[in-house]
């Protein structure tokens, strides 16, 4: 099959178990970097996420800040209100979400998602079937959503095969390890250096975060 067929191809599926492992296959063939991940740790973790609300709110709360903290955030926000709904999520002021751990910044976005599913500005079917520009242009129109907030869902909730989240210094980190580069890649550096992992770059981020925590695991004793 001929590359522009792949790539053609690859707009239009999900990720799956075995197209995962398939992809990791045919990038450690092609790139050193990315068999070393893949003879060291194995295919990473599918790391999915349902798509809607939930998600999307969660992948907010991550913005800036530890996976850590951002879950904690998340679970106390499903303690305190159960199912996470927009309408749900609206009945809160501001001390309380503050008290969950909200920043002010934060609620605002919150609240913001929430109107625009409410208002039905923003629909998730409708995006479901969109090329991958199309819908970063539509979730663009939510505040608070950036291009790594699009990135993120368009990887882990939408499963779409070729795309590298912007400004993840995870995977920046772990590429400079991984090729023994003098200085981390800024956010358009490694942007471009990703296209070399075209039609699969959203394999190529999971063996790069895969790395990263294995790495890190390892270093602290738990792999």
């Amino acid at each position: 099959m001929s590359e522009t067929a792949i790539l053609s191809m690859s707009r239009h599926i999900s990720l799956n178990e075995q197209s995962l492992k398939q992809a990791c296959l045919e990038l450690s063939r092609a790139h050193p970097e990315m068999k070393l991940v893949y003879e060291s740790y194995g295919a990473p973790p599918m790391w999915d996420r349902p798509p809607g609300f939930p998600t999307l709110l969660n992948i907010i709360l991550e913005q800036q800040v530890s996976l850590a903290s951002a879950k904690a955030c998340f679970d106390k926000l499903t303690a305190f209100i159960g199912e996470i709904t927009p309408e749900n999520l609206l009945k809160l002021n501001d001390t309380e979400l503050k008290t969950i751990g909200f920043s002010r910044q934060k609620t605002a976005y919150g609240r913001h998602l929430a109107e625009a599913l409410i208002d039905k500005r923003f629909d998730f079917e409708s995006i479901h079937l969109l090329p991958d520009e199309e819908v970063k242009a539509e979730m663009l129109k939510l505040k608070g959503v950036g291009e790594w907030t699009c990135d993120v869902y368009l990887l882990m909730a939408m499963l779409r095969p070729d795309v590298m989240p912007r400004g993840d210094i995870a995977l920046h980190a772990a590429y400079q390890k991984l090729t023994a580069m003098e200085k981390r890649p800024g956010s358009d550096e490694f942007i471009a250096i990703a296209e070399k992992w075209r039609p699969f770059r959203s394999v190529a981020a999971r063996l790069l975060w895969h790395f990263y925590l294995s790495e890190r695991a390892a270093k602290q004793g738990r792999y």
